[in-house]
């Protein structure tokens, strides 16, 4: 049996994990909480991990993974939002090929729109130089999908490493948490968490080693949605 508060963290932890492919770090959780300190989320993490239902995996940042949920939330839970980005991996291609192949059947061309920024801002994206193929269920849904090469090591802690091609769903709008492509002042794309505050937007990095950048909400304009990656070795 399990306390209200242990139940609502794993709730969160499982929801947040279903969303963003990541499970939520401790200051997100104890806000989640009303908590005043991480050390009560230490508690509760010990907790469940003690009674079986998550595991903590070492030497990795935020690495907690969910191994049995209750019947409760099993059966009476809402329906999680959001999308987890899912990771194909593939041979890297001949520097001349026009498509990085994907061991799939079904799979589609989307352009190579450039490269994108996970850490300081860059250039904005370029126009297409090419083609990449990708599974056909993460394309699936409305709007136009195209894909980037990122560069930078910002998101790391949501899985997104220097190199990796992310799938971007074009769109202009975004929840908070959402993983985005953001166009900073017209002139400079990132890849960011997007958090709205009022009239301020903020692009969050997964990173401590990055700092958390506000802008005026005229200043950013969302160009795209991560809905999948891509991993070349």
């Amino acid at each position: 049996m399990l306390t209200k508060k242990q139940l609502d963290l794993l709730d969160f932890i499982h929801r947040r994990v279903q969303r963003d492919g990541v499970p939520p770090s401790f200051d997100e959780m104890k806000d989640a909480l009303d908590l005043r300190s991480k050390s009560g989320i230490h508690r509760l993490i010990t907790a469940l991990e003690e009674r079986g239902f998550i595991r903590r995996l070492a030497h990795r940042a935020r690495a907690i993974e969910i191994v049995k949920l209750p019947d409760a939330m099993q059966t009476n839970s809402a329906p999680t939002t959001g999308f987890t980005p899912r990771v194909i991996e593939g041979s890297r291609p001949d520097q001349h090929a026009n498509a990085i192949p994907v061991e799939e059947a079904g799979s589609v061309n989307l352009p190579m729109m450039g490269r994108i920024a996970a850490g300081v801002p860059i250039e904005a994206i370029n126009q297409q130089s090419h083609n990449v193929s990708v599974p056909g269920h993460m394309v699936s849904g409305s709007g136009e999908h195209y894909a980037l090469e990122v560069r930078g090591d910002s998101m790391k802690d949501a899985g997104i490493n220097d190199g990796d091609v992310v799938v971007i769903r074009e769109t202009n709008a975004a929840d908070n948490g959402d993983i985005v492509v953001a166009l900073v002042e017209d002139h400079e794309a990132t890849l960011k968490r997007f958090r709205r505050k009022g009239s301020a937007i903020a692009l969050e990095a997964a990173n401590p080693a990055y700092e958390t950048r506000v802008f005026r909400d005229d200043q950013v304009k969302v160009q795209g949605r991560l809905v999948g990656l891509i991993r070349t070795y």
